[in-house]
């Protein structure tokens, strides 16, 4: 029992270390900041005001100056960061994604709380926010920002940081220099971007962390450029980590392109690991069509890990077909290890549905290894009716 235990717990480290360091993107935080400190920020000795640009956002702590492009974006930004003698900002705001989305500063929501303050300068990379009626003067705004701010920190002649904003944000440039570039066409903004997607390794610090900013400023842009930008991520001639960062974003922003680009990744992508991303990029997807294709992937892929990755997942989306397809790999998968990764993934559904499956599994199972899973996991459910059934095998 002792080593069952070890080896469950060592399982389940693995399959936390997946869901949370790979999703692709940065730790979503939002802290709740009173109006008055929010009225002390804004109105604190030192802050610096300018004269904006009427489609800029809100700006606070800044030396503003608003500009025109000079040539295209790319050589523009080229000629901004040749010229910078200290650190600055550049910024300009294309049409963001339909929805109730909101971008503050790189915590993305797929609801609507409002965004409050995003300072730019804060070294952890926690961003303070304001509720949504804080935000907003106590009036409920119905439908997100639909222009997406995309900021580039430019230090020693390069830019070292790429950053993304819902409009409705107040940014805080910590008493930098901030330059707005108006009239950015979104196509311009998605070529520029990729451009330093593919010049990032997405491995460690600095450039992860440029081509990380790049990916998502893309995945928020709501034009067609951003879906082939997209395409190009995700070919087998691509590195493997880029492919597996652009998962999340298919399923969580680039709707039924995105879905059906995950559903040939998930058919022909030759990595288990980018596979196993896929199946997580899918369970974010709102289309109806992503849970059937990761039912599918827990059934007929090759990998043992996709199967039990994508079993995992289905879990998360609940439902009928989804429980289905995991008492299917209980009672039909050749492999005990992703049996018993399907045993988990039902103690991962709602107690409602997945406590009385359990029970059957520890009741009835062929397999003695996965009737011991299914005892471990009604073991920590802390349910009556786990504890029922304990008490009726003891009895017997």
């Amino acid at each position: 029992m002792v080593l069952e235990r070890s080896f469950v717990r060592r399982d389940l480290l693995k399959i936390a270390e997946k869901k949370w360091s790979e999703m692709a993107m940065k730790t979503w935080r939002k802290t709740l900041l009173g109006p008055a400190v929010f009225a002390g920020a804004l109105f604190s000795a030192g802050t610096l005001y300018a004269r904006q640009a009427a489609d800029a956002p809100q700006v606070v702590n800044a030396k503003i100056e608003t500009r025109s492009l000079n040539g295209s974006l790319a050589d523009t930004l080229r000629g901004l960061t040749a010229q910078a003698d200290k650190t600055e900002w550049v910024a300009y705001s294309v049409p963001q994604i339909p929805g109730d989305q909101n971008a503050c500063c790189g915590n993305f929501n797929d609801n609507y709380n409002g965004c409050g303050t995003c300072r730019l300068e804060k070294e952890n990379g926690i961003y303070t926010t304001n509720s949504q009626k804080e935000s907003s003067g106590g009036t409920v705004q119905l439908e997100g920002s639909r222009q997406l701010v995309v900021l580039f920190r430019i230090e020693g002649k390069q830019v070292m940081r790429i950053r993304e904003a819902s409009e409705n944000c107040t940014l805080d440039a910590g008493g930098l220099s901030f330059i707005w570039l108006s009239g950015v066409k979104p196509a311009e903004s998605v070529a520029l971007l990729t451009d330093f997607v593919h010049k990032a390794t997405f491995e460690g610090h600095g450039e992860h962390e440029i081509g990380q900013g790049a990916l998502t400023a893309i995945a928020l842009h709501a034009d067609p450029s951003a879906d082939r930008a997209f395409e190009s991520f995700v070919g087998a001639d691509q590195p493997e980590q880029l492919r597996k960062h652009a998962t999340f974003w298919l399923g969580a922003s680039r709707g039924k392109f995105g879905e059906q680009l995950l559903q040939k990744m998930a058919k022909n992508d030759p990595s288990p690991e980018v596979r196993s991303q896929v199946a997580f990029g899918l369970s974010v997807s709102h289309e109806p069509e992503a849970l059937t294709e990761m039912i599918r992937m827990a059934k007929d892929d090759e990998s043992t890990h996709v199967r039990g990755q994508a079993l995992f997942w289905l879990a998360h989306k609940a439902g009928q077909k989804a429980m289905g397809a995991i008492t299917g790999a209980i009672d039909n998968d050749p492999d005990t290890e992703v049996k018993k990764k399907a045993v988990f993934a039902l103690s991962q559904m709602p107690k409602d549905e997945g406590v009385p499956k359990l029970i059957e599994v520890a009741k009835t199972n062929r397999n003695r290894e996965v009737r011991k899973q299914a005892m471990f996991w009604l073991g920590q459910s802390n349910d009556p009716r786990a504890l029922e059934f304990f008490e009726q095998v003891l009895s017997r």
